[in-house]
């Protein structure tokens, strides 16, 4: 007995002195890949019997053992074992008790599973080897006898699965096999048949058990056991976290087609007009804001006041109230598109001009009262153009279905043709419809207002009207 005592001690010593160092070197930054994780220590119990010279009779078997993972693959397992065990026939019999100290690589055998971060499941195999002491008395005939207590060596090998029940506590089916090397291979039931040779198999120590297992921890600097964990886990919470402040990046939460990230106004109204720092336009300096200016473009001269929609209340210089309206913007606007006094032999030019474009809220085609203007300044140019055809181009954002984001670009498009027809007298013929859907967006937040618009260019020869999408008129019909 004392000798089993001194060797489990040595080998439990070196067992820990090993994985010891093992963890002083590894990272201790929980989160990578490869973490530090628990030990883990189990007590089993279950049914331990002898396969050799004389048939079983029941036994049973009891122990611990200590586990530490080197890594996602392998672990150490170190196994302290009990057990006694018993046979017979017609005219022999034995009685054995076994003590045992092992030193086991067990190998992680569903390891490349990486459909969760945490497997449920673990399923492994073992091997290694192991000093024991036993002691048998038997009878063989009319002989009767004791095999003495005495150090001797073991290999082992065997396979199991264990179930994890939380962060802290698994169970565990397993079943090892052992088998004696030395002198002492064939004695462990006592018996050797064939008179003083060797039974031609050795006797096989056989154990099958069940244990619970607990990990031991610190839960907030290291992670469970490596081989409950996915090897790719440390990875991708780190790519989930470049995917997250990426996403951070390019919000925006008032759809105004400027970042959050540079926005210096995030939360202007819908629909408002916006410098490229995402600041409400305010054209004439005045502290309105154009949307709610009634003169957006008449600047106060020093010493004028405005009132609360934009007017100038104290004129100086006798120039008059009222200033700019909008409306007259549009008559300048029209007159410096009909002085440019084009021609058919400029064409090539006006092909390069820059054309404004209008915006639209989310899934309507509705024109803005605000793009009016806009409007009648493209329809004074072509009247002013009696050769020029334009091509009127709808897009929508990238959010919502295709389907349904062809049908929308083609309404936005339509919308401003009909209302060029309708309230400018444009000619039909002169107005080419094509529509792109979400495709060629102005700026990568998926939902931004820039996006959601309607462009116009000039002609060229090989340009044709886009015919509108495949059952665009049964939508119609059914209240699209």
């Amino acid at each position: 007995m004392r000798k089993h005592i001194f060797f489990t001690l040595i080998s439990f010593t070196l067992f820990c002195q090993g994985l010891h160092a093992q963890e002083e070197n590894s990272t201790p930054e929980f989160g990578l890949a490869t973490p530090p994780s628990m030990w883990e220590i189990g007590v089993h119990g279950g049914y331990f019997f002898i396969a050799g010279d004389v048939p079983q009779d029941p036994g049973f078997g009891t122990g611990l053992h200590i586990r530490k993972a080197t890594d996602y693959f392998f672990s150490l397992r170190m196994d302290l074992f009990y057990g006694q065990s018993k046979g017979s026939d017609n005219n022999r019999e034995f009685t054995n008790t076994l003590y045992s100290s092992s030193m086991l690589g067990v190998f992680n055998l569903n390891s490349m599973r990486y459909d969760k971060s945490v497997r449920n499941a673990h399923i492994y195999g073992l091997i290694g080897g192991g000093v024991n002491n036993f002691t048998t008395d038997y009878i063989d005939g009319r002989v009767s006898g004791t095999i003495p207590e005495e150090i001797a060596p073991h290999g082992t090998f065997g396979a199991g699965i264990a179930f994890r029940l939380g962060k802290r506590v698994n169970i565990g089916l397993e079943h090892q096999a052992s088998v004696m090397l030395g002198n002492r291979a064939d004695l462990v039931d006592g018996i050797n048949t064939g008179g003083g040779t060797k039974s031609v198999f050795r006797d096989v120590l056989n154990y099958s058990r069940l244990g619970i297992n607990i990990n031991l921890g610190n839960s907030t600097k290291k992670s469970e056991p490596l081989y409950w964990i996915s090897p790719l886990d440390g990875v991708l919470k780190d790519l989930n976290d470049v995917k997250s402040k990426q996403e951070l990046a390019l919000a925006d939460a008032d759809n105004d087609g400027v970042m959050d990230i540079i926005d210096q106004e995030p939360n202007t109204p819908p629909d408002v007009p916006v410098d490229t720092k995402g600041r409400t336009l305010d054209s004439d300096k005045d502290g309105v804001p154009d949307y709610k200016d009634v003169e957006p473009y008449n600047p106060p001269r020093e010493g004028e006041i405005v009132d609360t929609d934009g007017v100038i209340v104290n004129p100086v210089n006798n120039r008059g109230q009222g200033g700019v309206s909008e409306e007259r913007v549009k008559e300048l606007i029209g007159d410096a598109i009909r002085d440019l006094e084009l021609t058919e032999t400029s064409n090539n030019n006006v092909a390069e001009w820059f054309l404004p474009m209008i915006h639209f809220p989310t899934e309507q085609y509705t024109i803005r009262y605000t793009d009016y203007g806009t409007l009648a300044g493209i329809a004074q140019m072509l009247k002013g153009n009696a050769s020029l055809k334009l091509v009127v181009e709808g897009y929508t954002d990238q959010t919502g279905d295709e389907t349904l984001n062809k049908n929308l670009s083609y309404d936005r498009a339509l919308a401003v043709i009909e209302h060029l027809v309708n309230n400018h007298g444009i000619g039909r013929g002169r107005l080419i419809l094509q529509y792109k859907g979400q495709e060629k967006a102005l700026v990568p937040s998926a939902s931004s207002y820039m996006n959601r618009r309607v462009e116009f260019r000039v002609a060229k020869p090989d340009d044709v009207e886009m015919d509108p999408p495949e059952g665009y008129f049964s939508r119609k019909k059914d209240g699209y």
